[in-house]
């Protein structure tokens, strides 16, 4: 490769792609490699390959579906801002609902899209990620909106949003169980206690384990249990 070809390639917007769907991922390629100003230079199907990528290549973009099995997006996310906090996370997802929005972008992602925007929507929103500029979907902004107002968050009530073992997980979290101890405790498997965790998360709308340790106390969960 030239000098000239060398210097083109580095003002491009280098872009990782993270999505289990080889046909959606194919597809993507397409349609930002026909883009002059964007390359694509990496794509994974998991999680470990999503981070591996964004500790190999430091993208300037990383192109995140949120429902892949094993490690979901919004752990993805987390750990691909801490391998290389370059690097700008654009959600590209089918769903909106406060489950996925908040904590992906908890979690660092910068812009969440969904799947039924225009593909010029989402060109945008890579362009603008990498100046370190926010997207959100309109439906996505309007829950950001009543989040922030409150009208979300007030409806939490961990003893109607979780399952009782997903109490029983909480409640272990909140006295700095981790997740080999939860699984030896529960008899369960730490697979299971992860999926916990993560729905946890979801429906508590935290971003973190010692935030739902808070969460915990501050709820009276743990006051419950010595009752």
């Amino acid at each position: 490769m030239n000098e000239r070809a060398l210097m083109d390639n580095s003002d491009k917007i280098s872009i990782i792609m993270v999505d289990d769907h080889a046909v959606v991922r194919q597809g993507l390629r397409a349609f930002l490699q026909s883009k002059a100003d964007m390359e694509v230079i990496g794509e994974a199907s998991n999680g470990e390959e999503a981070i591996q990528l964004a500790v190999d290549l430091a993208p300037d973009v990383a192109l995140v579906d949120l429902i892949i099995p094993g490690m979901d997006g919004v752990e993805i996310t987390r750990r691909i801002r801490s391998a290389s906090p370059r690097t700008q996370v654009v959600i590209f997802s089918s769903f909106h609902d406060d489950e996925h929005i908040f904590p992906a972008l908890r979690a660092g992602a910068l812009s969440y899209q969904l799947k039924e925007a225009p593909p010029e929507v989402l060109e945008e929103a890579i362009r603008k990620a990498a100046r370190g500029e926010a997207v959100l979907h309109p439906k996505v902004a309007a829950q950001l909106v009543h989040e922030i107002q409150g009208e979300t968050r007030t409806k939490v009530n961990p003893f109607t949003e979780l399952s009782e073992r997903e109490l029983e997980v909480l409640n272990l979290i909140a006295k700095g169980s981790n997740n080999h101890e939860i699984a030896d405790q529960l008899v369960i498997s730490e697979k299971t206690v992860k999926s916990h965790v993560s729905n946890i998360l979801s429906k508590l709308h935290l971003a973190d384990r010692t935030q739902a340790a808070v969460f915990a106390w501050k709820e009276g969960i743990m006051r419950r249990d010595r009752d």
